[in-house]
């Protein structure tokens, strides 16, 4: 009599002969990571970027300008730092743009990051498109803010700088832009007489 594992073996490679044979399934889809995992996957892929010139090197494009809030309100995002081969990503490890401060030395520290997402029909009166990251819904739809854009939804997470104004807020508020190192005011279109 063989002993039992003897008795396995032959079992075990009948079974495996089997399941060769057999047609493959199709692959289940992966379980949705929750907010706490895309976080961690957020940080284990962004703490490279702690090395500005790692961020370059995989094709982050830095901005001249630094960007301060449009809307005149408290905060900047800093020097974004664009990825355009991650437009439309809300992969937790691909963000779109990173966010540098700069202290006009050459020395860049990193911020944040942000995920942008072409809306689909280019309408801001519509939102049934609307991505979410971290249990975050982007926000938007908004319009177009540099030429080219296109109208879009934004999430900024500011992962390597606390912002007192909240992790998701757009413009964090401990970020300042030094002076002459903003866009310029863009002129304004000429008057047209009748």
């Amino acid at each position: 009599m063989l002993p039992r594992t003897g008795r396995l073996v032959p079992l075990a490679l009948a079974a495996a002969a089997t399941l060769a044979a057999a047609p493959s399934a199709p692959a289940a889809p992966s379980p949705r990571l929750t907010p706490a995992t895309q976080l961690a996957q957020t940080y284990q892929a962004t703490a490279r970027f702690q090395r500005h010139a790692s961020a370059v090197a995989a094709g982050y494009v830095p901005d001249q300008y630094c960007v301060v809030n449009p809307s005149g309100g408290a905060g900047s995002l800093g020097y974004p730092h664009f990825n355009h081969a991650y437009d439309g990503s809300v992969d937790p490890k691909k963000p779109t743009a990173l966010l540098y401060e700069g202290d006009g030395k050459g020395s860049w520290r990193l911020a944040g990051m942000e995920w942008m997402v072409v809306d689909r029909d280019g309408r801001e009166d519509t939102d049934d498109d609307r991505p979410s990251l971290f249990g975050e819904p982007f926000r938007g739809p908004l319009p177009p803010r540099y030429p080219g854009q296109k109208v879009h939804y934004a999430l900024h997470l500011w992962l390597w700088k606390g912002n007192p104004a909240g992790r998701f807020e757009p413009f964090n508020t401990s970020v300042a832009c030094r002076p002459g190192t903003t866009r310029p005011p863009r002129p304004a279109a000429p008057a047209t007489t009748p």
